[in-house]
């Protein structure tokens, strides 16, 4: 039978499973069945726009930042090979495909006991982050029951922080009654709670550096596609620092132009596209629990839950793409400086806009913040790459696919430059109860707390939020 589910799911794809589901959870809020059909097309276009435009880019960003590195002459071992290498392992094996299926009625049952009130179902096809954790775990230590544990805590812990970050990414991002729930990219909510008030005090709050700022004082200048240009201007000349004088590398640099800011206008049209089938859901959700001053009570409505939809819809907006692309030089830079650091991001940068979407809706898109806080936590996930490297190695090897010929040691920057979850990993493939019962005993203190404290936790959070806004 996983063998059965596994052809299934990789025969289809995210682009048809996703509007698939989409459909069922409309049906199941009683939207109409044109409307339903309509907002399961639009993710299915949505989502195949996504790869389109990510195939097509990835290649271009890869070419430079390989360049960058012979350049340098710095020797990194362990490279990035994005996230589909690791998705292919985690849906190859055994321990995997058994959670994708377990997970899920999990998910249901924490949804309808109401200990979240994030619906996870709906975004079924990221549950492959949890699943190269439980692989690689089973991989390590061999033991099916705690590999099953450990996906099973960090769906609890997802599920808690896309919960506290709900309010927060919903406002920000327009899309009432949603949140992103991604296992591989709602941990950034850790440290943007833990580094906003020193942001704060170092007076980052005051820097009110937006796309929408530039566009104000600098006209033109300001318009997503012509930062996109400067910027891939600027990132191009980097990986062709030693060769200016020649044309081919101008003309690498003016196609890597053209192709950013194509990607900076293009995008943000594909996201609006992704972010209509997920508005009529939401709508219905706000029908059940409508009441005669919404926006007064969003924050105590016991009834207010969420739809966890896929974080393609926040890629596009203008200031986490704009951000994301300019933490791609960055992280480089960053991964040749660090000491000790083994670990060199490639493929996945084009990823990094997912992986800040938490940041950016926490701090109302300030951008200071953002990269701040993006260099600070990636930092530490390099070296969480750096140690695993040989764990998730050898779980590709064993369940995934074969590797490109000279590549010894491979990463991916989105799924495993992650520390908390490389924390909580550590902790479970010691196999000590006392590490594991402490993340247990961390995690239901988590829970308590917002479980009796949810409407001041995002009351704290929308105020945080408010001192990022300049004063009028």
């Amino acid at each position: 039978m996983l063998n059965a589910v596994n052809h299934f799911f990789t025969t289809f794809g995210a682009s048809v499973i996703v509007p698939v589901m989409i459909f069922l959870v409309a049906g199941l809020l009683g939207v109409k069945l044109k409307v339903a059909l309509q907002s399961a097309l639009a993710a299915g276009v949505g989502l195949t726009g996504f790869g389109w435009l990510i195939s097509t880019f990835t290649p271009a960003v890869t070419k430079l930042i390989k360049q960058m590195v012979q350049t340098t002459g710095i020797h990194l071992p362990i490279v990035d090979l994005g996230w589909q290498t690791g998705s292919l392992a985690a849906f190859g094996s055994t321990v995997g495909l058994t959670f994708f299926i377990g997970g899920l009625l999990l998910e249901l049952a924490l949804f309808a006991l109401k200990i979240t009130r994030v619906f996870m179902p709906s975004n079924l096809w990221n549950n492959f982050g949890f699943m190269i954790w439980a692989t690689m775990a089973y991989t390590v230590t061999h033991n099916l029951g705690l590999a099953l544990g450990l996906a099973t805590f960090l769906l609890l812990v997802t599920l808690l922080l896309a919960e506290i970050q709900a309010d927060a990414w919903s406002t920000f991002y327009g899309i009432k009654n949603a949140t992103v729930a991604a296992p591989h990219n709602i941990e950034q909510v850790v440290p943007i709670l833990l580094l906003d008030p020193l942001w704060n005090l170092l007076g980052f709050n005051r820097v009110h550096v937006t796309p929408a700022r530039f566009k104000a004082r600098f006209g033109l200048l300001g318009e997503p596609t012509v930062l996109g240009a400067l910027l891939g201007l600027l990132i191009g000349i980097l990986g062709n620092l030693t060769r200016l004088t020649s044309l081919s590398a101008w003309g690498q640099i003016a196609q890597f132009t053209i192709q950013l800011a194509a990607i900076m206008t293009i995008f943000p049209l594909v996201t609006q596209v992704f972010a209509g089938a997920f508005a009529p859901l939401a709508a219905a959700i706000d029908q059940r629990h409508q009441t005669s001053d919404q926006a007064s009570t969003d924050l105590t409505d016991p009834k207010r839950w969420f739809l966890a939809i896929d974080d393609g819809v926040g890629y596009g907006e203008t200031t986490t793409l704009m951000a994301g692309m300019l933490l791609i030089p960055l992280m480089v830079g960053v991964a040749f400086l660090l000491p000790g650091n083994r670990a060199l991001p490639v493929v996945d940068l084009i990823a990094l806009p997912f992986m800040i979407e938490s940041i950016v809706a926490l701090t109302r898109g300030n951008l200071l913040k953002i990269l701040a806080t993006g260099v600070v936590w990636f930092s530490l996930g390099l070296y969480a790459a750096s140690w695993l490297g040989d764990v998730y190695t050898a779980a590709v090897a064993q369940y995934g696919t074969a590797l490109p010929t000279g590549v010894v040691l491979i990463t991916s920057f989105n799924l495993i430059a992650r520390p908390l979850n490389a924390l909580i990993f550590a902790a479970f493939i010691s196999q000590n109860p006392v590490w594991i019962g402490l993340c247990l005993l961390l995690y239901l203190i988590g829970l308590v707390a917002l479980r009796t404290r949810r409407p001041q936790i995002w009351a704290y959070l929308r105020k945080m939020a408010a001192q990022n806004e300049p004063a009028k």
